[in-house]
């Protein structure tokens, strides 16, 4: 059997660096009234606002119909609004309100000093390395589906076997 060691395995190295991150950061998001996964829609529209359900779906990494029971909570708390495409009815663009951009522009200069003290002790060139490194990583990840756990491909060989046996 394959030996684990979870000091030195990268998904919960990053998930464990990720959760320190977003639990302290979430404190700060809920005393101005919103949740950490508001924050991201927030931080995704202040970087472009006007951007489809789909689009803020991919940029957030919060799956369709989650993001879309957020959306209604956020355009009842007024941070947002949904306007139809001018040229197809259907489509829908989500736009931050100027309540929203306030308590955005609040929490920039915090999550860039979270940010800051996450990458202390790191010099400029590797900070920029880890961040391609990291978007690096979540782009290899677009293939993880495709990849089938070791248990599943025995089973699936043992099957196999079983049938041609018979």
């Amino acid at each position: 059997m394959a030996k684990l060691d979870l000091d030195d395995y990268l998904p919960y190295l990053l998930n464990r660096a990720g959760a320190r991150i977003a639990d302290a950061f979430g404190k700060v998001t809920r005393q101005h009234g919103i949740s950490l996964q508001m924050w991201r829609v927030l931080a995704a529209l202040h970087h472009l606002d006007g951007q489809s359900v789909g689009n803020l779906a991919a940029h957030t990494s919060i799956d369709v119909s989650t993001l879309s029971r957020l959306l209604d909570q956020m355009q009842g708390k007024r941070l947002l609004l949904r306007r139809r495409d001018g040229k197809d009815q259907r489509s829908v663009t989500i736009h931050r309100t100027a309540t929203a951009q306030t308590i955005t522009e609040r929490l920039i200069p915090i999550a860039l000093s979270y940010e800051a003290k996450a990458l202390s002790g790191l010099g400029a060139r590797e900070a920029k390395t880890l961040k391609a490194m990291l978007r690096q990583l979540y782009d290899n990840l677009d293939s993880l589906d495709e990849v089938t756990p070791p248990a599943k491909k025995n089973r699936a060989a043992g099957a196999a076997r079983s049938r041609l046996k018979a």
